[in-house]
C-alpha cells in the first residue's frame, strides 16, 4: 500500500488538527498511534475520504483524491469503533446487500455475494435478525460484512476492538489482518494489536512524530507515557 502525503494541512473549524503533515508510507498493513488529539482519527478520516486537505497534496493507491475521489471511495472501505453508525438497514442481510447497491448487481450473485460474506464473518444464523438487536461484538462483526463485501483494495480502521471484549476483539482483528487482498490502515490504543501491523506511523500535537517498524515505535511511545 503507498500512503503518500506531501505538506498536507486539514484545517476544521479554526483549528489545523493535522499541520504539515509528509508521509510516504509502502506497506500492506500500517498502524497509526498516539494520544488522544494527536491527530490520528483526522488521519484516519483524510485517508478514508471524509475529509480533504486544506493544503498540501496527497496519493492513495496511486491515485489522487483531488480529482479521483470517485475511484479512490469505490475502492476504500472504513470500520469506526461504534458500529452503530454504520448499521443502516432493518435487518442483518438486508444491511449486509445495502453495501452494494452501487454495483447494481442481478439479483443471484447479489444474494451470493450477501451469503458468502455473512458466512465467512459467522453471520449465517442472524442473517434475518434485527441489526440493532444485536450485542456489541456482533454488531462490529456485521459493519466489517458490509464492507468486506465490497471487496475493497483499502480498509480504514479507526479504533474497530475500542468498545468489544476480550474474545470480539480477537475475532474483528483477525478478520482485519486475514490477507484478502486489502491494505490496512488501522487506528489503534491497543499497542499489541499495532505491532501485528508491518510498519507503524505515530502521530502527536497534529504532526507526524515517527514512522517505523511497529515494535520499535510501540517501545518507543510506551517509554514517553512512562514520563
Amino acid at each position: 500500500m503507498s500512503v503518500v502525503l506531501d505538506s498536507v494541512t486539514v484545517r476544521l473549524g479554526d483549528a489545523d488538527v493535522l499541520r504539515d503533515v509528509s508521509l510516504d508510507v509502502d506497506a500492506r498493513t500500517l498502524a497509526v498511534i498516539g494520544e488522544n488529539g494527536s491527530g490520528k482519527s483526522t488521519f484516519a478520516r483524510l485517508v478514508g475520504g471524509l475529509v480533504s486537505p486544506t493544503r498540501g497534496t496527497m496519493r492513495l493507491l496511486g491515485l489522487d483524491p483531488a480529482t479521483q475521489a470517485d475511484a479512490l471511495r469505490r475502492r476504500t472501505a472504513l470500520i469506526f469503533s461504534n458500529p452503530d453508525a454504520q448499521i443502516l438497514m432493518p435487518t442483518v442481510a438486508e444491511d449486509v446487500a445495502f453495501s452494494l447497491r452501487a454495483d447494481r448487481l442481478p439479483a443471484a450473485e447479489l444474494r451470493e455475494r450477501v451469503a458468502t460474506a455473512l458466512g465467512r464473518f459467522g453471520l449465517t444464523s442472524l442473517s434475518e435478525r434485527a441489526s440493532h438487536d444485536l450485542s456489541g461484538g456482533q454488531k462490529q462483526l456485521l459493519a466489517l460484512c458490509g464492507a468486506f463485501v465490497r471487496r475493497p483494495d483499502l480498509v480504514v480502521a479507526d479504533e474497530p476492538t475500542a468498545y468489544l471484549d476480550a474474545r470480539n476483539a480477537r475475532r474483528v482483528a483477525d478478520h482485519l489482518f486475514a490477507d484478502e487482498g486489502h491494505r490496512l490502515v488501522l487506528v489503534t490504543h491497543d499497542l499489541a494489536l499495532a505491532q501485528r501491523c508491518d510498519a507503524a506511523v505515530r502521530f502527536a500535537d497534529g504532526r507526524v512524530a515517527a514512522v517505523g517498524e511497529p515494535a520499535a515505535l510501540v517501545a518507543e511511545y510506551e517509554a514517553l507515557l512512562r514520563c
